[in-house]
């Protein structure tokens, strides 16, 4: 028996298993998705992302005059404005830091939220307003109607160390760090294919890829695929019809990652998240 009929009798018994309850499970995942991309101060929320100086700024969008210096930043309030921290009122000057890389401080204005955080040493505060026409009038994202097709079996190849990748992001000249713990080696439509795997909270995994439909059919820059870890013989699951888009496909204020050139397939995926249905408030990427 060949290792490609093998492969395919393989997938072919996985998604047996699953055939009787993987409509109903994908259209309860996706609906949950929707409303957690849609919550009142969610990504969509985000009304501006300001970089910080050491010269203290306003912005239209939060209270106070923000600057920066070191791994500290710092806002001034004038004496009609108001912050809420950790269910804290803050008046005045006030510090929040000293700042790790990724940290992220939230706090509060009214029914509005202003993210506080670091992105390759520089600072920037992102505030979320729930009335943000980007979200009011978001209308949802398209998907492929799912199919047990892109349900495929592949194989964790290990690392013999786990690998540091650096990853370019939308916004020129930053990058993030990952930690890579192996590849996912798989067959499709005929091809070999590999993906980089990187390591996610509480031991899950995620991808980062884009495919030939992207910027057809689907974001051109980037989606997202969570993966399960490997089972005891090196077995993964990559479900497409799971494939999401990154924020970026929604709204300038990101800094969303890039996929990494292994990881431009060239295969169509055609299955997951599409192009996002056209939303005219300012700051979306339509």
């Amino acid at each position: 028996m060949n290792e490609r009929h093998e492969y395919r009798k393989d997938v072919n018994a996985v998604n047996d298993f699953h055939a009787a309850t993987f409509a109903s499970e994908w259209t309860t995942w996706h609906e949950g998705h929707e409303q957690r991309r849609s919550r009142p101060l969610g990504f969509l929320a985000i009304t501006g992302m300001h970089w910080l100086t050491s010269t203290p700024e306003r912005f239209r969008d939060v209270p106070g005059a923000w600057s920066s210096d070191a791994e500290v930043i710092h806002v001034d309030l004038d004496s009609d404005e108001e912050l809420i921290r950790d269910g804290n009122v803050v008046r005045g000057r006030h510090d929040f830091g000293p700042f790790a890389e990724g940290m992220t401080i939230d706090a509060d204005f009214g029914d509005n939220v202003v993210e506080i955080t670091t992105r390759n040493g520089l600072a920037l505060i992102r505030p979320r307003h729930p009335d943000n026409p980007i979200r009011v009038n978001y209308r949802g994202t398209p998907t492929y109607p799912p199919s047990l097709e892109w349900r495929v079996l592949a194989q964790f190849v290990l690392a013999e160390t786990p690998q540091s990748v650096t990853v370019d992001v939308m916004t020129e000249g930053l990058h993030q760090e990952y930690v890579s713990p192996g590849r996912a080696a798989f067959e499709l439509h005929g091809r070999h294919c590999s993906l980089t795997l990187f390591n996610d909270e509480e031991n899950a995994l995620f991808v980062l890829f884009s495919d030939q439909t992207a910027g057809v059919t689907t974001y051109g820059a980037c989606r997202r695929l969570d993966v399960d870890p490997p089972d005891l013989e090196g077995n993964l699951i990559l479900d497409f019809n799971r494939a999401t888009n990154l924020p970026c496909a929604y709204t300038v204020f990101t800094t969303c990652p890039l996929p990494t050139p292994e990881n431009r397939l060239a295969v169509a995926i055609e299955a997951g998240e599409q192009r996002p249905l056209p939303n005219d408030a300012k700051g979306n990427r339509d």
